[in-house]
């Protein structure tokens, strides 16, 4: 009883969804003795679901967050999971698949409302007492409330993504980890020197008042729905994506090197472009990114980026740019900067 109160304080003492993702999966491997337990989100892409691991612990190891270094093999077509697939559909809150090795997988989505886009996966070797049963589901349900609190509070209400009073402590956050890993004693561990980066990414949709002048502000919104959806299939699990306000996006990628970072954004900006939107047809986006410098400020940080982005928009549109590269090659130059704001 201890070990589980224990838990449950822990669990509700977050302000963060991969806190509580960790904290969730402890509390069932700890309790549940199970051999292996993770979360995993489910998006759906074209009519298609896939499911992505966020976090996992195994049996005598830490929990983690799942590092995906590349959006390849971070998913997988919920087919892969065929009793899941038909859980869901029926709406239920439990499947089960017993392995040729007896292996028992158990599968929890966590349902808000009529939408599953979580799911909590337990792998144990044997089946589960009605009492651990018992335990699980109210893990889980408590879980689920409290999730729930923290996407009221941080979501946007039309996509689903995060929504930008997050964004400052997602990017304060970033900033932290990476002062923290660019400190002497950090940089002496690491060998060779790591050549990865944290980045921001501003998104704009091209000619977005179009489509809301000829097709009505219902098909705009669909439009927005569809973007953030392709935003969350394009990216990793480790990024961040936000919705900014009306058609612009912002995302954190992390820990990755250029030439990753600009495939991760090009990726998704050529989905966009190949994607047929209903009734609208074809839409495309402007993306500016920059490197995160722990030195600058975050509105610094983000003017670079809306800078690249500026660029792109007055340049051709449907382009990433990069701010780096504009500046070392002339064709951004800036003329004036403080603590606070920079001037072009």
């Amino acid at each position: 009883m201890d070990s589980l109160l224990k838990h449950m304080v822990d669990m509700t003492g977050h302000r963060d969804h991969t806190m509580l993702d960790i904290s969730v999966i402890s509390a069932v491997q700890e309790l549940a003795g199970a051999a292996q337990t993770r979360v995993f989100s489910i998006a759906t892409v074209r009519g298609q679901q896939f499911i992505r691991s966020r976090a996992i612990i195994n049996s005598g190891s830490p929990a983690r967050m799942e590092a995906h270094s590349d959006h390849h093999g971070a998913s997988a077509p919920i087919l892969v999971c065929s009793e899941l697939k038909a859980c869901l559909a029926r709406h239920d809150t439990l499947a089960e698949r017993i392995g040729a090795d007896g292996a028992r997988t158990l599968w929890l989505p966590i349902w808000i409302g009529d939408k599953a886009d979580t799911c909590l996966e337990i792998v144990h070797p044997i089946p589960f007492s009605s009492d651990t049963l018992h335990v699980i589901k109210g893990i889980v349900s408590v879980y689920r409330n409290f999730q729930n609190l923290l996407d009221y509070s941080e979501r946007d209400s039309l996509t689903g993504l995060l929504n930008r009073k997050t964004f400052d402590d997602q990017l304060a956050k970033m900033l932290q980890a990476a002062s923290h890993a660019d400190m002497p004693l950090a940089q002496e561990r690491r060998h060779p020197v790591s050549t990865e980066k944290q980045w921001l990414a501003v998104i704009d949709v091209d000619h977005f008042k179009l489509v809301n002048d000829k097709f009505g502000h219902l098909y705009g919104d669909e439009v927005l729905i569809l973007i953030a959806n392709l935003l969350q299939s394009s990216f990793r699990a480790q990024d961040r994506v936000f919705r900014f306000g009306g058609e612009e996006f912002v995302v954190l990628l992390r820990s990755t090197s250029l030439d990753n970072a600009r495939r991760i954004i090009e990726r998704f900006r050529s989905n966009v472009a190949k994607y047929d939107f209903p009734q609208v047809g074809n839409v495309t986006v402007s993306v500016g990114f920059v490197s995160i410098c722990v030195s600058d400020a975050p509105v610094a940080i983000l003017g670079h980026a809306d800078q690249a982005l500026y660029y792109a928009k007055s340049h051709g549109r449907n382009q990433t740019c990069h701010y780096d590269e504009l500046v070392s090659s002339g064709l951004l130059a800036t003329v004036a900067s403080n603590d606070t704001a920079e001037f072009f």
